[in-house]
């Protein structure tokens, strides 16, 4: 019941206390639980909201006050660095820029972004070393830093040593109106022209996207006017005069206010201020951080895509050269298997060659061989002849001789016995003769078997030679193809 009747009081939600107090009566259903509180939250409190009607500060306040007392956890002794209005600030800035989604962190760029702000509306230097090791030692293992661990890191000193408490505070309240007011322009005195009475009055301007407020002072406790700003305004510098100098004008649709800075520089600011505001307003804009916000987010979002494809590309080349390695081991592989089997060839052709010439060396030595046998053969088959042509003379000789025998016979008759012992003997020698003749024709007949047997040999051989210069031709062709497919 207090939950809710502060939700409605802060968000400017009419209700009722008795259908509150009837809601959540007394029963004994128990407590109730978180998931049973969101569809009231939902029905009866959200759905009502109505942008505009209600102070987003007094909310944020509440917030704070519902979160902080169980989880932020201040110096007891008093030496926090921020007070507790400072780290509501924070709180809001931290909500401002973190991650849309549960549970809220805030990632190591924007909470250097929020850092550097403040030290920047201090007029001092952030130790980005120092907070890069930091991020990587409490940022590890998930997405960024949650809102305590934040708030524990600003109220720690780490990255505000020595500097003073109130220094800091002027600079978180300066980067909180910046950020979460959209003051477009820290506020400051101008000097403004009045629209009646024609006079100048020192007033305290504040810029906002959409208006630009002036007040009697800086307590910003009365307020004198705003300008309305829109995509029909412009601003637009003055030549001095009226005793005024660094003036310039904004430009209305309906009126043209007249103001005049302290110096060029502060005139300079406010114009592009002033510009920045109408340029958002035209482009439909309502924050400029927001905007600014989102751009640091895309940015983000474009630099993890590069660096997700960087790794991807380096992946890749990585899987590339892995696989370029593993092509040259593979290529180195059958290099060492080719100069094994270039070895085995030559090897393999080395000992056909020896082969060969062993084989050539074998024929000629048979070939020799045979043509000494043929010559051999060939001087005793002379031999034979010549023997023959002797043997052929000495029958001519002995027929002669039997020829004069018989004529001796004849003529002799006394010496009969003479004659017929010369017959005997030759009967006896032509027997021999015959014998010898005998042996002459198997000579020569076991001669020609021989020739022939050698010229089927040769004929043998010859063949063989012809397969073996086959298979040395195939082998050539083989290795022909080898080496072909080698290449």
């Amino acid at each position: 019941q207090v939950l809710s009747h502060n939700l409605y009081t802060v968000l400017c939600i009419p209700h009722d206390p008795v259908a509150l107090e009837e809601h959540f009566r007394d029963d004994d259903d128990g407590p109730v639980s978180s998931q049973g509180y969101m569809p009231y939250l939902n029905k009866y409190i959200l759905d009502k909201v109505e942008e505009g009607a209600f102070v987003k500060e007094n909310f944020d306040e509440l917030c704070w006050t519902l979160t902080a007392k169980k989880n932020y956890k201040p110096d007891r002794n008093g030496n926090s660095v921020i007070s507790h209005q400072d780290a509501f600030r924070l709180w809001c800035l931290f909500n401002f820029l973190s991650e849309d989604k549960y549970p809220l962190v805030m990632v190591p760029d924007e909470v250097e972004y929020l850092l550097k702000k403040i030290c920047t509306a201090m007029n001092v230097e952030l130790n980005s070393c120092e907070l890069d090791d930091y991020l990587s030692q409490e940022a590890q293992g998930q997405a960024g830093l949650t809102v305590w661990q934040f708030l524990d890191m600003v109220n720690s000193g780490r990255f505000l040593r020595g500097i003073e408490q109130e220094a800091v505070s002027m600079a978180v309240e300066e980067v909180y109106q910046e950020i979460i007011e959209d003051v477009l322009k820290q506020a400051g005195y101008l000097w403004k022209k009045g629209q009646l009475r024609r006079n100048w009055s020192e007033r305290w301007f504040t810029l906002k996207p959409s208006v630009l407020s002036y007040y009697m002072s800086e307590e910003r406790k009365e307020k004198k006017g705003s300008i309305a700003l829109d995509k029909h305004c412009c601003v637009e510098v003055l030549p001095d005069r009226d005793g005024k100098r660094c003036m310039f004008c904004v430009k209305t649709p309906s009126r043209t206010y007249e103001m005049s800075a302290s110096d060029t520089r502060q005139r300079q600011e406010w114009t592009l201020a002033i510009q920045t505001a109408i340029r958002l307003q035209a482009e439909g804009k309502k924050s400029l951080h927001k905007d600014l916000k989102q751009k640091r987010r895309e940015q983000r979002e474009q630099r993890e895509q590069r660096k997700a494809a960087k790794e991807e590309e380096t992946q890749r080349l990585k899987q590339l050269q892995e696989e370029k390695e593993k092509k040259l081991q593979e290529l180195e592989l059958l290099k060492e298997a080719q100069r094994q089997a270039e070895i085995l060839l030559q090897e393999e052709e080395q000992r056909r060659r020896q082969q060969h010439e062993e084989m050539q060396r074998t024929l000629k030595i048979q070939l020799q061989e045979a043509e000494q046998a043929r010559a051999s053969m060939q001087a005793e088959m002379e031999l034979k002849e010549a023997e023959a042509e002797r043997q052929r003379k000495r029958i001519l000789e002995l027929e002669d001789m039997q020829e004069r025998l018989q004529e001796a016979l004849q003529q002799e008759v006394k010496a009969r016995q003479d004659e017929e012992s010369v017959r005997y003997a030759q009967a006896r020698l032509l027997a021999e003769e015959e014998e010898k003749l005998k042996q002459l024709m198997k000579l020569q007949k076991e001669q020609e078997e021989y020739i022939i047997k050698t010229q089927r040999e040769k004929q043998v051989l010859k063949q063989e030679m012809e397969n073996k210069n086959k298979c040395l031709e195939e082998a050539q062709k083989q290795l022909e193809e080898v080496r072909v497919n080698r290449q």
